[in-house]
């Protein structure tokens, strides 16, 4: 590994906490929250650690599926014109694509699009930041937020047992888990409604003896940390705003959630998925591990830091002990877009489940519902919008995206290793030049 050198707070910032990819468009801060430094393009930078952007690559999302709606391909195709043949452009762009993140500086990049006459999977770049095996269509890697939906499933299937419902109180559950917060409910927490903060930021500096420390921020990702550091560090950090007030992203959150699963079932989180979520779906190489991966076939992260920073980082020693509940999985592509359809179409929870998950809580340009969030699909016409259905995720070291539309007929998933936590966001690749061919191979 290349000698470690002392970043700015403000790269600090960026890097521990996940911030964007490439330019995008700006967007307001989250209820409550600090304002964000933004480059001229509305990128934003990070400037400490508490001036945070956890929407930043939903953005990202946003922003790609705007510049699919907005080309040519996509209005011809909602109108019903022709689809290229399966060997035919759509495949050509899709591989073309993967590969200039590759050239643009992804270490490993895998990604999948399922429509009607449409199965494409590809791959390219190395496993290993500086090892030699290839990357493949079924590799795995971490899909970090995307464990969300999964751990909402869990929660809405607890929901449909009877076991609580949306309104159940933590104190009602767990008493004096959070104190002083006693309205916070199980849908405040799904939705990033009840005013927790993130918490994750928090976590990692009571590692650090200097919160400039590039070295010190390397060795806290590599740290146990249990359920109760994360409540402990969201709750040394001033709670945000009355619960059902706002909305603003939370790991510590869905850590919490993950904490009433296991009371009320008397089993451990990663068991429930295996049994709940994973096999129902049909997820045979999903996992929510507790421990560091960098062997078999699997993409490890890799962190860019910069010339601030001393280049770039193999991030093999992670701990998902990070985040948890909040982002702890890790996954393959197919696996992806089996979760997707079985979630979307009833077979995990019930349809009428599906439609409160579904629908957004939020009025904020992320429109959040229960673990899901919507974006505008792109292949439908303006006379009659429509809307795909997913999550994204961003460890330190990798980046992810799943998507479906209601039916599970079409489907997408990606996973990208290589992520820019320099000060600059154009450092590397830009990732609506793989999503952009992705959303219009769907239509």
């Amino acid at each position: 590994m290349p000698s470690r050198a002392r970043l700015t707070a403000g790269v600090v910032a960026a890097a521990a906490l996940a911030l964007p990819l490439a330019a995008l468009p700006a967007a307001s801060a989250p209820a409550a929250s600090a304002p964000v430094a933004t480059t001229a393009t509305g990128a934003a930078v990070g400037s400490t650690w508490t001036t945070q952007d956890e929407t930043a690559l939903s953005r990202a999302v946003l922003a790609a599926a705007t510049a699919a709606a907005a080309g040519p391909d996509a209005s011809t195709r909602s109108q019903g014109g022709p689809r290229p043949a399966p060997g035919g452009a759509d495949r050509r762009a899709l591989d073309a694509a993967v590969r200039t993140l590759v050239d643009d500086g992804a270490v490993a990049v895998t990604a999948r699009v399922q429509a009607p006459g449409l199965r494409w999977s590809g791959a390219a770049g190395v496993r290993h930041l500086d090892r030699r095996p290839p990357a493949h269509v079924t590799d795995r890697f971490r899909v970090a937020s995307i464990t969300k939906p999964m751990v909402a499933t869990l929660v809405m299937q607890e929901v449909e047992r009877g076991t609580w419902a949306l309104g159940t109180r933590v104190e009602d559950v767990l008493p004096g888990l959070l104190p002083g917060q006693p309205d916070v409910t199980v849908e405040h927490l799904l939705s990033h409604r009840s005013g927790m903060p993130t918490g994750t930021d928090a976590l990692l500096l009571a590692r650090m003896s200097d919160p400039a420390s590039l070295e010190q921020f390397i060795d806290a990702i590599g740290q146990d940390y249990t359920d109760a550091d994360h409540v402990a560090a969201a709750l040394a950090t001033p709670w945000l705003f009355a619960p059902g007030a706002g909305w603003s992203y939370s790991n510590s959150g869905y850590v919490v959630l993950g904490m009433l699963l296991e009371e009320v079932t008397g089993q451990d989180l990663a068991d429930l998925l295996r049994q709940r979520v994973f096999r129902p779906a049909g997820m045979r190489h999903s996992d929510l591990p507790d421990e560091p991966q960098d062997r078999g076939p699997f993409l490890v992260g890799a962190a860019y830091t910069g010339d601030e920073g001393a280049g770039w980082y193999p991030l093999g020693h992670f701990d998902p002990d990070v985040f948890g509940a909040a982002g702890a999985a890790t996954s393959t592509t197919a696996d992806l877009v089996a979760f997707s359809g079985a979630l979307l179409t009833g077979r995990l929870v019930a349809p009428s489940t599906v439609a409160d998950m579904t629908r957004p809580r939020s009025a904020d340009l992320l429109e959040y519902g229960l673990g899901v969030y919507r974006l505008p699909d792109p292949c439908a016409p303006p006379e009659a919008p429509a809307y795909l259905y997913g999550h994204d995720g961003a460890s330190y070291g990798t980046v992810s995206v799943a998507l479906s539309s209601p039916d599970g007929s079409r489907s997408l998933a990606l996973g990208v290793t290589g992520r820019n936590l320099s000060a600059d966001p154009q450092a590397l690749y830009d990732l609506g030049d793989l999503l952009v061919p992705m959303l219009l191979a769907t239509c």
